[in-house]
């Protein structure tokens, strides 16, 4: 019996368009559509592509539940073996989405689901337990080898073949760990290991730990008096209409923006537009998020010199590492540039 396989995909590799089609809300055609064209030819005769499902980056994160909804009951109208989402690479917002539908495919539909990305797409860390994730490169520069890499993943389960290991097979770990017997015992494979460290040669440990940077505290502000403030914030708040266009999740971008003649952030002048929490009281009044008000009355008052003139804002859901350490140090070379001796970090 041949295996069926339903692909999902977005605008831009639907040939819809770029950013101005992200928001289109999910549709279904009964063919392979973008990368579901080479994924059928890897399949061979083992599965065939009976559908690809489409939804822009914008509107699956902007209406996650009933994008959600939507497109696993297009999915699940094709009665498919198997799901495969994307690749997205080190795209943000698609990782996310195609986390997220295979997550919700896999634990609605009950059959496996499949996606690719780079090591430092958010939807790894947020997905990784719930999909297979292939190890992609960070652009689609590299589309042949994951195509190829999610291709022969999906025929192995297709077919019911046991898998090795997930360095082995090329995905991301799923926290699942099987016990099989080894050849030698846990002390002297650990003594091995530890050879191999010492001798500078490659190894591999059987448990890995997440590693965490660590970062200094900055020094304590010594003249707040006299002191110059920043406000820097993750929150989503812009001038009403977004004229930075800066994403609602995954963001790439940040803005700054000028309030040196403003004591009161208001909804007729500034909106939220965070992709990861009900805006409604922030958008009743942006300075619950963005304490502009607090932070003039603070300043009269002489609690601290002066605040600086102008504020900095991003949205802090999925951003990639880069993206944020990109981020800081940015506006930290700023800040640091024009004399200012601390920073308020508000979040949500």
């Amino acid at each position: 019996m041949t295996r069926r396989v339903v692909c999902y995909i977005n605008q831009f590799f639907a040939g819809m368009g770029g950013e101005e089609q992200a928001h289109v809300p999910p549709s279904a055609r009964p063919e392979a559509v973008g990368p579901a064209m080479q994924i059928q030819s890897l399949l061979g005769e083992e599965a065939v592509v009976v559908g690809t499902v489409i939804c822009g980056d914008s509107y699956y994160g902007e209406h996650l539940e009933e994008a959600r909804a939507e497109c696993v009951r297009l999915i699940g109208e094709f009665k498919p073996d198997l799901l495969v989402a994307g690749p997205a690479f080190n795209a943000g917002r698609y990782g996310v989405a195609c986390g997220d539908i295979c997550s919700a495919v896999t634990g609605t539909l009950r059959i496996p689901s499949i996606t690719g990305m780079y090591k430092e797409n958010p939807g790894v860390e947020l997905y990784s337990p719930k999909t297979f994730i292939v190890k992609t490169s960070d652009s689609a520069r590299g589309m042949k080898d994951a195509l190829g890499a999610i291709s022969a993943l999906a025929v192995k389960i297709l077919k019911g073949t046991p898998l090795g290991a997930a360095e082995d097979e090329g995905y991301f770990p799923r926290g699942i760990r099987k016990n099989f017997f080894h050849e030698t015992n846990g002390a002297k494979r650990a003594v091995d290991m530890l050879l191999r460290k010492l001798a500078g040669e490659p190894f591999s440990t059987e448990y890995e730990m997440p590693v965490f940077r660590r970062i200094p505290p900055a020094e304590p502000v010594k003249d707040l008096k006299n002191a110059t403030i920043a406000l820097v914030s993750s929150g989503g708040i812009v001038p009403r209409g977004n004229p930075d266009h800066i994403r609602v999740s995954s963001a790439e971008s940040y803005g700054v923006y000028d309030i040196s003649r403003l004591d009161d952030l208001t909804p007729e002048n500034f909106e939220s537009i965070h992709g990861g929490y009900d805006r409604v009281w922030a958008n009743e009044d942006p300075d619950r998020v963005l304490p502009l008000d607090i932070m003039r009355e603070m300043e009269r008052e002489g609690v601290f010199g002066k605040l600086y003139d102008h504020v900095f804002t991003t949205t802090g859901t999925g951003t990639a590492v880069a993206h944020a350490e990109r981020f800081g140090q940015e506006i930290g070379e700023r800040l640091k540039k024009d004399g200012v001796d601390a920073v308020i970090l508000t979040s949500t």
